[in-house]
């Protein structure tokens, strides 16, 4: 067998293997990936369509006489909701008195309406029943129903424990804080107001505003049916004197003497909460840390092991204290699937760590945190929302993960809570079936002031859903004991309008569901129609505005979830790079309209040719959003009880009116590019270019209007804005790539055949010839560039260079420098060591290899570019796994086959060892030097500033997750790269440089 034989063979080979390594990359990248979806069993498919109840009103009674059991702070409380309820209602008809009677102290809410119309009498089973049928009392009075209406009745709650979060308590409403909206920070700042960073640590003053802040926001919630509270903190109010190992501050410490300042600043809030008939649960993320308490535990435990009981003991030490020093508390409520800076108050040593994120963890902190909680007459609520490894990623969604996780943890002490969807609080959700799995005491979570439905900027009455979801789930779990809503909590705070709950902008549109869920919670049969006429009611007292009103609430959801929503995306259950993201997606993240490629392409190709239906979705929405203005428009101004409340109204439906109308268009735009790109019909292109021109008309025109609007807040279209920017290109992009093309295949087909053509004498024909035998036949590089001419070495450089820079450009559509820099940076440091290494020897006979391999390298990837420009090719990419595999097996197999090719080359003037050190050098210099840049102006910045020009992820990750966090990417994973870039360099510059005793290479 021949020299060449043996080589021809070797590289026929060595291909094999590199096409076998890139299938198995391209397997692994679609496995990473994985991109499928599953048909989801949609809770609004099964929710009645919301109808408006006819509307009577009933005048109160003047009630001249009130007697009680007592007089006691719960009883006065209410009994002040009933007069001002009465004062209120305005008119009245007729006078009546009120006797109210108890006997037993007791929890029990069954009380008994008696008497008559005029001699009205609530006889409870004990007190908290007597209050509860005086503030019914109010409730029916504020919604205009008859104060008799369940005389002779027993009136009894179906759930025990119903409970709220803080709402807008201690919460400043400061314009400025809201303006830019671009604060993607989940604290609430809750106090900020009245917290000092040095002693006395506490504004007396603003502390007692503070207070009364929660004395109405108590009142408020008591009146529409709540009775538990969630209240943030619980590490701040601890000095862990006691701790195992402790104490955890050192003498002198301000940890300490912050703790004892905030526990008696906080301890009268909680007796109020108690005095009122609220129980107060402490609420905290796990682990929730100061600096010397990390410490503690690092120096006890050797690390923040989460899994060792004993580590929890100082944990429950820290209760035990609390519970001793406040025993108004009822317990903690532990959320442990998110934590981190999002959540921290700038300036304040409390923060948390999502540190309990397996099964063992979970079983450890709960086995000891109840049996602490059994043993001081206290509870632990728990909640499943989860991040992690396996099953407590999966326990808030997978009944297998719930019992994984918590099976045979039957403390009565335990309580735990979990969303009524399956996952977070989006439309086009199923119920959430780990609610009817599991022996626990359960409670289910609903929010009011829907976060990633516009924070309840848009009327969207939930009254229908709730119902169907309480009755579902009670009807298969026993164990279902209360509810806890979120009045105003979920998401980042000041990122959205700048509604507070009972303070400022126009919170009465989501109290709607507040007082639904309460309503609910005790009588999950209730009319849920009848209650949001009720809610209505404090609009105005004429029946035909109430009932305009009602009507208008009838079409909310459907201009939520057709407009907010892509429904043949939605109405599936999807699941990529192992999560499975959110029936929204094209809406990042709460505002932000995405114009990325991975989201908007699976979208797509979800779609699929329901194109027509997904975009008359959108239209559907903006004529239901109208009918709801043109309802509450043609209410009579002088009927409304505040003529303001009307406008706030008319202006939240103008909002999103216009709101739906620049998103449909976008939908229309963003679908009708998918298929462009998977049909390359001229066409839908031309289709495309019109929904281009209406959605940039809109957008400019919202932000216009919107834009500054702490009430209205404009979306942010950054985003979508600059994936327009990017498909404008794409056309250009592909025509560009066509050309670049023919020119590309000229060379080749040149370099091919002009040996055995007259091609052989054109200038440049050595060139394209030497570049063809150096790529595929690297053994030949060295003879193939003997005697070329200046000209045709110029040509072998600038040739292949000009398809890098080039094709690389169109990749990017001109738009990400950075990607161009690494990239081209990258491989320039190559060369340059290479030739540095290569010294006084001929340098052409890599460039050739080097070069040749290039220009096959760009072929390919100007082949893709070339149908519809890099949108398709990324379109491709997301979509196609066919076409994925079949590109990344090639362009891999290509990519290491320069390397070789190099090496090859250099083997006949330098030998084996040596030459594969120069290209090892050149390698790790191409690693080390882009993997140092980017690691010392941070990794996360670097994938931000690489993302906003490339487009392929949500364009708002990093400004609220991180993509680094989102991928689980470890933040010194450039530095690991630089490492090993310079060991490779190191490794071969040793090579390389250092002679082997007696070596003689060819040529020397």
């Amino acid at each position: 067998m021949t020299t060449a034989t043996r080589r021809g063979i070797l590289a026929v080979v060595t291909g094999i293997v590199l096409v076998a390594l890139g299938a198995g990359l391209a397997a692994g990248v679609s496995d990473a990936l994985g991109i499928r979806t599953e048909s989801s069993d949609v809770l609004q498919s099964h929710v009645p369509a919301a109808t408006a109840s006819a509307v009577a009103f009933t005048p109160p009674p003047s009630i001249t006489d009130i007697t009680t059991s007592a007089d006691t702070p719960r009883m006065d409380a209410a009994l002040d909701e009933l007069r001002d309820a009465l004062a209120d209602a305005g008119a009245t008809e007729g006078t009546a008195t009120l006797a109210v009677a108890w006997s037993e102290d007791t929890d029990d809410e069954t009380y008994r309406l008696a008497g008559a119309a005029d001699t009205l009498r609530i006889e409870g089973a004990s007190e908290t029943a007597a209050v509860r049928g005086v503030y019914d009392l109010a409730a029916q009075i504020r919604a205009g129903r008859a104060v008799d209406e369940h005389l002779g009745e027993e009136v009894s709650s179906r759930l025990p424990l119903r409970m709220v979060d803080l709402g807008a308590v201690g919460v400043t409403p400061d314009e400025a804080e809201w303006a830019a909206g671009d604060d993607y920070s989940h604290a609430s700042k809750a106090f900020a107001n009245a917290l000092l960073p040095e002693a006395p640590y506490v504004d007396e003053q603003a502390l007692a505003a503070d207070f009364d802040d929660f004395d109405t926001f108590l009142r408020r919630s008591l009146a529409i049916g709540y009775n538990a509270v969630a209240f943030p903190g619980f590490v701040e109010y601890v000095t862990f004197d006691d701790a195992p190992g402790g104490p955890v501050y050192a003498e002198g410490d301000d940890h300490r003497d912050q703790a004892l300042a905030l526990r008696a600043a906080f301890t009268p809030f909680w007796e109020r909460a108690h005095e009122l008939g609220m129980k107060v649960y402490l609420r905290t993320d796990m682990l929730t840390l100061t600096t010397p308490l990390e410490q503690h535990l690092t120096d006890e435990f050797g690390s923040l092991d989460t899994a060792n009981p004993e580590l929890w003991q100082v944990y429950a030490a820290g209760l035990d204290e609390l519970y001793a020093a406040a025993p108004t508390l009822d317990g903690v409520l532990i959320r442990i699937g998110e934590a981190g800076a999002v959540y921290d108050v700038e300036g304040w040593d409390y923060y948390s760590k999502l540190a309990v994120t397996e099964v063992d963890q979970v079983r450890a902190m709960l086995t000891t945190l109840t049996a602490q909680a059994e043993a001081t007459d206290n509870e632990v609520i728990f909640r499943t929302w989860s991040v992690g490894v396996g099953a407590v990623g999966d326990m808030h969604t997978d009944p297998a993960a719930y019992d994984e996780v918590l099976g045979g943890i039957d403390s009565p002490a335990l309580i735990v809570s979990t969303k009524y969807t399956l996952g977070d609080f989006y439309s086009w959700l199923p119920l959430n079936t780990t609610l009817a799995s599991g022996d626990q005491r359960r409670i289910i979570e609903f929010q009011s002031r829907r976060e990633f439905e516009n924070f309840g900027a848009f009327p969207n009455d939930l009254g229908a859903e709730y119902r169907y979801a309480l009755q579902t789930l009670l009807a298969e779990n026993p164990h279902i004991e209360g509810i806890w809503t979120w009045t105003q909590d979920g998401g980042p705070w000041r990122a959205g309008p700048m509604t507070l709950y009972l303070k400022t902008g126009f919170w009465q549109l989501y109290e709607l569901n507040t007082q639904v869920a309460a309503s609910l919670a005790r009588d999950p049969d209730a009319d849920t129609s009848a209650l949001t006429t009720g809610w209505a009611r404090q609009f105005s007292d004429d029946p035909a505005t109430v009932h305009a009103i009602a009507e208008a609430m009838t079409h909310s959801r459907e201009a939520i979830t057709q407009g907010l929503y892509i429904g043949p995306f939605a109405e599936n259950r999807v699941f990529a790079i192992g999560l499975e993201p959110p029936p929204m997606m094209w809406i990042f993240e709460w505002d932000i309209v995405t114009g990325d490629s991975a989201v908007l392409d699976v979208i797509s190709t979800i779609v699929g040719d329901q194109v027509d239906e997904a975009i008359a979705g959108g239209e559907t929405a903006v004529a239901a959003a109208s009918r709801m203005r043109d309802l509450v428009a043609g209410t009579d101004a002088a009927t409304w009880t505040d003529a303001a409340q009307r406008e706030a109204f008319i202006g939240a439906l103008d909002y999103e009116v216009d709101s739906l109308r620049m998103l449909g268009a976008y939908r229309a735009m963003i679908l009708h590019q998918g298929v462009w790109h998977q049909t390359g019909s001229e066409a839908a292109h031309a289709q495309w270019q019109r929904d281009r021109d209406t959605f940039v008309a809109l957008a400019d025109e919202h932000l216009a209007t919107y834009t500054g609007d702490v009430d209205h807040p404009a979306y942010n279209l950054t985003a979508a804005l600059l994936g327009v920017e990017r498909a404008d290109r794409d056309l250009a992009m592909a025509w560009q790539a066509r050309v670049m093309l023919v020119l590309a295949l000229a060379w080749l087909v040149i370099g091919m055949f002009s040996a055995r053509t007259r091609l052989v004498a054109k200038p440049g024909a050595a060139a394209a010839r030497a570049s063809w035998l150096a790529s595929t036949r690297p053994w030949r590089a060295r003879e193939s560039t003997l005697g070329m001419l200046p000209l045709d070495r110029w040509l072998m450089v600038l040739v292949p260079g000009a398809l890098l820079v080039g094709t690389r450009g169109i990749q990017t559509s001109f738009l990400s420098w950075e990607h161009l820099v690494v990239v081209l940076g990258a491989w320039l440091l190559f060369l340059l060591v290479v030739r540095a290494l290569i010294g006084r020897r001929s340098p052409w006979p890599v460039i050739a290899a080097v070069g040749g391999v290039i220009v096959l390298r760009s072929i390919l990837l100007l082949f893709a570019l070339s149908f519809t420009g890099p949108g398709g090719y990324w379109y491709a990419f997301w979509t196609n796994p066919a076409l994925r595999t079949a590109y990344i097996t090639v362009a891999f197999a290509l990519a290491v086959w320069l390397f070789v090719a190099a090496g090859w080359a250099l083997v006949a003037q330098f030998g084996r060892r040596r030459a594969t050190g120069m290209v090892l050098a050149g390698v790790g210099a191409g690693l080390a030097i882009p993997a140092s840049v980017i690691a010392a102006t941070g990794l996360e910045t670097s994938l931000t500033a690489w993302n906003d020009g490339m487009g392929l992820l949500p364009w708002g990750l990093s400004r609220i997750l991180g993509i680094t966090v989102y991928l689980e990417i470890p933040g010194a994973t450039a530095w690991y790269a630089a490492a090993a870039g310079f060991v490779v360099l190191a490794v071969g510059l040793g090579l390389a440089l250092v002679r082997g005793r007696g070596a003689q290479v060819p040529g020397e």
